[in-house]
């Protein structure tokens, strides 16, 4: 969470220690490194170099700062870094291990800030066990003169953001907090994007629930919406607060003009909630209008069933009053009573019938 810059005490900022890169196992830029690059006045300078060779150049300058991207780096790995540029233990162990909620700490004079990223898995069809919304992570760790993105999950590469922000040097010359900002606002975009793709899904089982057909859309897929939809709400819904203190919260370490665009994201972020929550609410009644159709469906079930059995009921009664085998029964030895018999309960059944169907049993 940031902290008022006008904290009456402060706690000093570790200064980084000189890391042997020479030998292999102590080096930061391990497989996880994508990319480590020097910009000054928004204009890429040195790409995939050393990080301390890197932040050493930014800091005998006095100009610049340092974009290091990781996929999913190891704690060796990390912690190399973390001693590097003097990141805060806690914010290290965090990055490392994935599954973090979406939030903004302040540690010293860095930010850190957890993104959920979220990307729609394309289906055939849409089954009670089908994938719709799959999730990873990005950590941003913002510096005076640093960024380090750490990124977790098969999806979300930040390389097209990198190059969309280099063919703006005006953007980009305004620091770490423009990085900051164009993560923030692509991965708040892939919200609108992935709840616009799981509405078309929703719309697709709402037109089965209410077609003429029976067996439409089953309640298993409806709750596999609503578990993938809830997936979706716990990566968005968090982001909140964070968005809220970035663009309201004055601090050095985002600048003036950032802070003004993270309103802008602050704005899409609500849209997204606000399509969510529409969206569970749709479902909920989806569900509902399943479940009444499935009652309705049995209930007329039980209608058929009911008028079969009452309709099968005169000849079983007929046919029981003439098995009791008494001496003296009228019709017994008369030569039409068979025929008679098997008329009248003919004509009952037929009866029977079409009254049901005139009420709509049958």
């Amino acid at each position: 969470m940031i902290h008022d810059l006008r904290r009456a005490v402060r706690i000093p900022r570790v200064r980084p220690h000189a890391v042997d890169l020479s030998h292999p196992a102590r080096s930061p830029l391990g497989n996880s490194v994508v990319n480590c690059v020097v910009y000054v006045d928004g204009v890429r300078q040195v790409s995939d170099c050393p990080a301390q060779e890197a932040i050493e150049q930014v800091r005998t300058t006095g100009n610049g700062f340092v974009w290091i991207g990781l996929h999913e780096p190891t704690e060796e790995e990390f912690s190399d870094i973390g001693e590097l540029f003097g990141l805060h233990p806690l914010a290290v162990e965090d990055a490392v291990d994935a599954h973090q909620r979406p939030k903004l700490e302040r540690y010293n004079d860095t930010l850190f800030t957890v993104l959920k990223t979220v990307t729609y898995v394309e289906h055939d069809q849409l089954t009670a066990t089908s994938e719709v919304v799959d999730t990873g992570e990005i950590m941003v760790f913002t510096g005076p003169d640093f960024v380090i993105t750490v990124r977790h999950g098969g999806h979300g590469s930040l390389g097209p953001l990198r190059e969309s922000l280099e063919s703006m040097p005006g953007h980009l010359a305004k620091g770490p907090s423009a990085v900051l900002h164009a993560i923030a606002d692509h991965v708040v975009d892939d919200y609108l994007a992935v709840t616009a793709a799981v509405q078309s899904d929703i719309d697709a089982v709402e037109s089965e629930v209410f077609s003429d057909h029976r067996g439409g859309a089953d309640a298993g897929r409806i709750y596999q919406l609503k578990r993938e939809l809830l997936q979706l709400k716990h990566a968005v819904v968090p982001l909140n607060r964070p968005l809220q203190l970035l663009a309201e919260q004055p601090t050095q370490l985002v600048d003036a003009d950032i802070q003004k665009y993270f309103r802008d994201v602050a704005d899409h972020l609500a849209r997204a909630n606000e399509h969510i929550t529409a969206c569970d609410e749709l479902l909920n009644s989806i569900l509902q209008a399943n479940i009444a159709q499935v009652t309705v469906s049995q209930n007329e079930d039980m209608r058929k069933i009911s008028a079969w059995v009452a309709i099968i009921a005169v000849p079983t009664m007929v046919c029981g009053v003439y098995g009791m085998n008494f001496d003296h029964m009228p019709e017994l030895r008369w030569t039409y009573g068979y025929p008679l018999v098997l008329a009248v309960m003919a004509t009952a059944c037929f009866l029977m019938h079409r009254g049901f169907r005139r009420n709509g049993w049958l």
